[in-house]
C-alpha cells in the first residue's frame, strides 16, 4: 500500500506535498513536521489558525485586544505578531489582524486596539491598509468615545514625511473620540531602538486595561521544532558569493551588478517575491573622513547600551554615514549653533531641506558646517545602520541553493568628491570568493497567483529583479497562465537588464509580451507608463479577465506615474469616471491582484 493510498487528504492536494518537500534537506523537513505540527494543535482547539484568530469569535471585545497592521515589506507584520504572542503569552485575549482584513464594522465594538503601520514614499500607506486608511479618513468612520489606543509608525527619517502614516492614524483616531494611552512610537529603519519599548509599554498598558487572566487564552501559542542554527535578521548567514557581474554596457552611466550567492548549508528557503536582506559595512575611507573632519581618535571607546566599542568600530559596523536624517540634521544645528541650518528645519523651508537631503550625506554636513561633536554624542546622534534589503532575482526551483541579486552601484560625486551608497558600494566590491551577512525578508504580499492565471509585470531600472525570479518559477511549474513584461531604462544597447534571458523566454513562449521603455533613446522622454497608455486597451482586457499585476522600482515617481496610467486606462476601456476607475484598481489590491514592491 502507498502513502498516498493511505493519506487522508483529498486526491487533489497530494501531488501539492509533493512539490512542497521536493529538495528539502533533513533539517528543514524537521522544521516543515514542527510547524504543521503547531497548527493541527491549534486547530483542535479552535476552528481558527493564525495568530490574527487567537481570540475566540465569541470573545468580548471589551476584555480583547485587538492589534491592527499595515506592512509594506513585513516588517509591520513581524512586530505586530510579536506583540500578539506576548500578549498571548500574558494570558490575554488577543488577535492580530492584517488591515484589509479587518472588519471595520467592528471598530465601534473596539475597545483596545493597537495599530502598527508603515508609511511609504510620500506619505503614502502601505498598499494592505489603503483600504482601512480611507474608511478612517472618511465620514463613515464611526465616534469611538469608548475605544483606547496606541500607534506605533514605522518610517525613515531620510524621507521628508517620515512616519506620517502613523502620526495621520494616531491624530485621526483622537479626532474621533479615542483615548490615545501613551504617545504614538516612530521607529526609523533601525527599529528595534523604538520598537521594543514599544511593545513593552504596550503589553504592560493591556496588561493593566484588560486585567488579564490566563483563562482568557485560548489558542496555544505555535511551537515548531526548529534546526540551529536559525539565520535571521539578527543571526544572519554568511553566503559565499560565487558571481559579480556587471550587466551594463561600458557606455552606460550606471553600474548595475548581477551577484549569485550561496546558501548551501543554510537551510534557507525562498519564495519568488522574497527579499534577501544585506548587512553591510561601511567603507574605510569614509570613517577615516569622519574620524579626520571631526578630530575624534578612532581608538577611543564609547559605550552605547550594553555594549562599548572603539569609535571606528562604531562608525563602521553599527552606524548609518550614508544617508542623511532629520533628527541628526537637527542635532547638528542645535550643536553647532549655525542659524542657516536652524532655518532650514523650519515649515517654509521644506522643499529646500529635501532637495539638500537628496544630495547631501553626513561627511557633507560635517564638512561644510562645524560642530564640537564628541565621540559620544555623535554615536549617540547617529542613525544605527540597517540591512538593505533586494528584491531576489532568482526561483529556487531553478537555482537551488542560490540565491541571485540585481543591484544597482550608487557611485557619484558632488563638488568633485566620490559620493556612494553604502550596501551597494559593499556588494559591488566584494569579489567571488568574498562572503556576505544575509538573511530571507518574506513579502508574502509579492506573489505569483497560485492558480494559472495571466500576469501583467512593470518595473523599471533594477525593479527588473523580482521578474526574473517570477520567469523562472512559472517556467519550471510549467505555467499556462500568459506573462506580460513592461520594462524601462535610459538606453536599449547598454541598459537593457538581462536582454538575452528574456527574448530567449518569448522565443520558447514562456514570455508573451515585452514592451520596453528606453527613456533617452530619443527627443522626448518615454517611460514605462507611456507603453501602458499605448497599450491600454489590451491592458484592461488582461485585467478585467483576471490577470495578476505587478509593479516594482521607485516609489516617488515610477509607482505613482504607473498608477496613474492604470486608473486613466481602467477609466477609459472600462468606461468608468476617474473615481470609480481608482475605486475598481484599489478592490485588485483588496484581491491581491494588485502588488507593489516599491522603494
Amino acid at each position: 500500500m502507498t502513502a498516498a493510498t493511505l493519506s487522508p487528504l483529498p486526491e487533489d492536494k497530494q501531488p501539492l506535498v509533493g512539490r512542497l518537500v521536493d529538495g528539502l534537506d533533513v533539517a528543514a523537513l524537521q522544521w516543515l513536521s514542527g510547524y504543521i505540527a503547531g497548527i493541527a494543535s491549534q486547530r483542535q482547539s479552535s476552528p481558527r489558525s493564525a495568530i490574527a484568530d487567537t481570540a475566540s469569535a465569541s470573545a468580548d471585545a471589551q476584555s480583547r485586544l485587538t492589534v491592527l497592521y499595515g506592512s509594506q515589506t513585513g516588517n509591520a507584520k513581524r512586530l505586530a505578531e510579536d506583540l500578539g504572542r506576548r500578549a498571548s503569552s500574558a494570558g490575554l485575549a488577543v488577535r492580530v489582524v492584517r488591515a484589509d482584513a479587518y472588519p471595520v464594522r467592528e471598530l465601534k465594538q473596539e475597545r483596545l486596539l493597537y495599530v502598527v503601520i508603515s508609511t511609504q514614499g510620500d506619505a503614502e500607506p502601505p498598499d494592505d491598509a489603503r483600504a482601512w486608511i480611507e474608511f478612517l479618513r472618511s465620514a463613515r468612520a464611526p465616534k469611538l468615545e469608548h475605544l483606547r489606543y496606541a500607534v506605533l509608525g514605522l518610517g525613515d527619517s531620510s524621507y521628508p514625511q517620515f512616519c506620517a502614516m502613523g502620526r495621520q492614524v494616531d491624530e485621526r483616531l483622537e479626532a474621533l473620540g479615542a483615548q490615545r494611552l501613551f504617545v504614538a512610537g516612530e521607529a526609523d529603519i533601525d527599529l528595534e531602538t523604538i520598537a521594543q519599548p514599544w511593545l513593552e509599554q504596550a503589553l504592560q498598558q493591556a496588561r493593566t486595561q484588560l486585567k488579564a487572566a490566563a483563562s482568557l487564552a485560548t489558542v496555544t501559542p505555535l511551537r515548531t521544532t526548529r534546526a540551529n542554527p536559525v539565520w535571521h535578521r539578527d543571526q544572519p548567514f554568511s553566503a559565499p558569493i560565487l558571481l559579480n557581474q556587471r550587466i551594463t554596457g561600458r557606455d552606460s552611466d550606471r553600474d548595475v551588478r548581477h551577484v549569485e550567492l550561496s546558501l548551501e548549508g543554510s537551510g534557507l528557503r525562498y519564495a519568488p517575491g522574497d527579499a534577501l536582506g544585506v548587512w553591510p559595512t561601511q567603507s574605510p575611507l569614509l570613517v577615516e573622513a569622519v574620524l579626520t573632519t571631526l578630530q575624534l581618535d578612532g581608538d577611543a571607546l564609547v559605550k552605547s547600551t550594553t555594549e562599548e566599542l572603539p569609535l571606528r568600530t562604531w562608525l563602521s559596523e553599527r552606524r548609518e554615514l550614508t544617508q542623511l536624517t532629520r533628527p541628526f540634521f537637527a542635532a547638528h544645528a542645535e550643536l553647532s549653533g549655525d542659524s542657516a541650518l536652524r532655518k532650514l528645519l523650519s515649515a517654509e523651508s521644506r522643499e529646500p531641506l529635501n532637495e539638500l537631503f537628496s544630495r547631501w550625506q553626513v561627511i557633507d554636513l560635517l564638512q561644510r558646517h562645524t560642530a564640537p561633536w564628541t565621540a559620544q554624542a555623535l554615536v549617540s546622534a547617529l542613525r544605527p545602520l540597517a540591512p538593505r534589503l533586494y528584491s531576489i532575482a532568482s526561483s529556487q526551483a531553478t537555482v537551488g541553493d542560490e540565491v541571485h541579486l540585481t543591484v544597482s552601484h550608487v557611485d557619484y560625486t558632488l563638488e568633485g568628491l566620490a559620493r556612494w551608497g553604502n550596501a551597494s558600494r559593499y556588494l559591488s566590491e566584494r569579489g567571488e570568493g568574498a562572503s556576505a551577512p544575509i538573511f530571507i525578508e518574506a513579502n508574502e504580499r509579492f506573489r505569483l497567483p497560485a492558480d494559472e492565471r495571466d500576469v501583467v509585470m512593470i518595473g523599471a531600472g533594477t525593479g527588473i529583479a523580482p521578474y526574473r525570479a517570477f520567469a523562472q518559477e512559472r517556467a519550471e511549474r510549467g505555467a499556462s497562465g500568459r506573462n506580460w513584461l513592461f520594462f524601462g531604462n535610459p538606453h536599449f544597447h547598454c541598459d537593457f537588464l538581462y536582454q538575452v534571458e528574456w527574448q530567449q523566454a518569448l522565443k520558447k513562449g514562456q514570455l508573451q509580451r515585452l514592451d520596453l521603455a528606453f527613456s533617452r533613446d530619443q527627443a522626448n522622454k518615454v517611460y514605462v507608463q507611456h507603453r501602458l497608455l499605448e497599450q491600454g486597451r489590451d491592458v484592461y482586457q488582461w485585467l478585467d479577465g483576471g490577470a495578476h499585476l505587478y509593479v516594482c522600482g521607485d516609489a516617488l515617481h515610477m509607482a505613482k506615474d504607473v498608477h496613474k496610467a492604470l486608473i486613466a486606462i481602467v477609466a477609459e476601456h472600462g468606461k468608468r469616471s476617474h473615481d470609480d476607475a481608482e475605486a475598481w484598481l484599489n478592490e485588485l489590491i483588496q484581491q491581491g491582484r494588485y502588488a507593489r514592491d516599491v522603494y
